[in-house]
């Protein structure tokens, strides 16, 4: 056999092949370490060892810094491809429109730290938007970005179950122990990071553990490497179905005693996790979309409503076995949220041109909160936040933008026999759905993924128009 020919030509996507795994493990760093809000930037203390840089969440500033080299760097492989834009030309004007509206807000902000710090954010959406599109839109740097992005959810779900199962109930007996033993069973400096992060406190001049943070153990809601336990449902709201679909198509290359252990753990990880979450939000949108995938199903239609009627039926009575005792506790949670709502549009109403800067809801919050109510610093709702903070050309933009690509892209993917970019989309559907009661948007793990995710499918289906 003859020696290569040493100018032989490179494969045509060699460079993007490439940056899709540089670029995936971005993204899946990003799921371990960047799973905190980014208005909260500031209140963390600074990384000051290595046990800390690997147990500690990271600032989102550090992410900032990392994005921008790879935002340059698929800036030049678009440019140097010469690839055109795969859809319509109003996907890429409204992004546009909704990012040059928040620095035209910038402007008129209550507080310039937090504005400055959600406009890098945002700058960071927009630039995975558009390296999605221009340079991860083929299937194959999709599948390529998806190895580190799963990889890292797939730890981050092994943390969740952790958590459960051997780390809250650890925990919680090592407080009671503690308040027994009169806390000599703690270095100094334990007790008193302890006593800073409020699992101890001081009462008529004991120091007692935390009834709050021993119940909350008890209770056992899981957050994985996210922020809260409802941020962890949007990372499976996300990223299940593709790793479902994934895990299945496992069967097409690896034999059954490898690839029926790879569909049970994928299948028990992300049930687990949706559920030791605790999200009701998260369970009825999951229920929804179970019942949405089933009429992809080769069956007769009448077999697909019924199967459709018996897991929503089934699925919304373990959904009140499970969550009756919150509601007969009042829901307080929903109640919480109609008041950031109720405020978010009486900011609106105050300042409809330009909001209250970027990322700012909390100061004016603070002002026009119930006064029995808990303080928030987001809306709990991505699209009136825009409203609120960036006045009605900013959430018009945003809302016209996220509404007009995922009706786009469902038409597009359902259409196709090829259910990958079926599994990306349902995700999509159901992490920008869980946006109206949640602040998804602003926690970088979750918008940085999904917003390359949305790009790239956008890039697949204009290929395939």
């Amino acid at each position: 056999m003859s020696a290569p020919a040493a100018n032989a030509p490179r494969p045509r996507f060699a460079g993007r092949d490439f940056f899709a795994v540089v670029f995936g493990l971005f993204l899946g760093l990003a799921m371990v370490k960047f799973g905190n809000p980014v208005i909260l930037d500031g209140t963390f203390d600074p990384i000051t060892s290595l046990s800390e840089l690997w147990g500690n969440p990271w600032p989102a500033h550090w992410g900032n810094r990392l994005l921008l080299p790879l935002a340059l760097a698929g800036g030049w492989l678009a440019l140097t491809s010469k690839s055109g834009w795969p859809g319509r030309r109003w996907l890429w004007w409204l992004p546009a429109v909704w990012f040059g509206w928040q620095l035209v807000s910038a402007t008129q902000t209550v507080d310039r730290t937090l504005t400055a710090t959600t406009l890098w954010h945002f700058a960071g959406c927009l630039a995975c938007y558009f390296i999605g599109a221009l340079v991860l839109g083929r299937k194959r740097a999709l599948r390529l970005v998806l190895a580190g992005v799963l990889a890292a959810f797939a730890f981050c779900l092994v943390r969740a179950v952790n958590q459960r199962l051997f780390e809250f109930p650890h925990d919680r007996q090592v407080l009671i122990e503690g308040e027994r033993a009169g806390w000599t069973n703690f270095a100094p400096d334990v007790f008193q990071d302890l006593k800073r992060n409020h699992f101890i406190i001081a009462t008529n001049g004991v120091d007692v553990a935390n009834p709050a943070m021993l119940e909350k153990l008890r209770k056992g809601r899981v957050h994985g490497t996210m922020v809260y336990p409802n941020a962890l449902a949007g990372v499976v709201l996300l990223l299940w179905p593709l790793a479902i679909v994934l895990a299945f198509k496992s069967a097409q290359t690896l034999r059954f005693p490898v690839h029926a252990p790879v569909i049970a753990l994928t299948l028990f990880l992300g049930g687990a996790g949706m559920i030791w979450s605790g999200s009701k939000s998260g369970w009825l949108i999951a229920l929804a979309i179970s019942g949405l995938w089933l009429f992809r199903l080769n069956w007769p239609k009448r077999w697909k409503w019924m199967v459709a009627v018996v897991v929503v039926g089934v699925g919304l009575g373990l959904f009140a076995f499970r969550f009756h005792n919150y509601f007969a506790a009042g829901a307080t949670s929903v109640g919480a949220r109609f008041d950031y709502w109720r405020a978010a549009v009486n900011i609106t109403a105050e300042h409809p041109l330009f909001g209250s800067g970027p990322g700012t809801f909390q100061r004016p919050y603070a002002r026009l909160k119930s006064v029995d109510a808990e303080m928030a610093r987001l809306t709990h709702n991505d699209y009136l936040e825009q409203f609120s903070d960036s006045g009605v050309i900013g959430g018009i933009s945003y809302v016209a933008w996220i509404g007009c690509l995922l009706a786009t892209l469902g038409c597009r993917a359902w259409r196709l026999k090829d259910p990958l970019p079926l599994a990306v989309f349902v995700g999509l559907l159901g992490w920008f759905a869980q946006g109206i009661s949640e602040f998804g948007l602003y926690i970088p793990a979750l918008a940085w993924t999904s917003f390359s995710l949305l790009g790239a499918l956008l890039g697949v289906m204009g290929n395939r128009r």
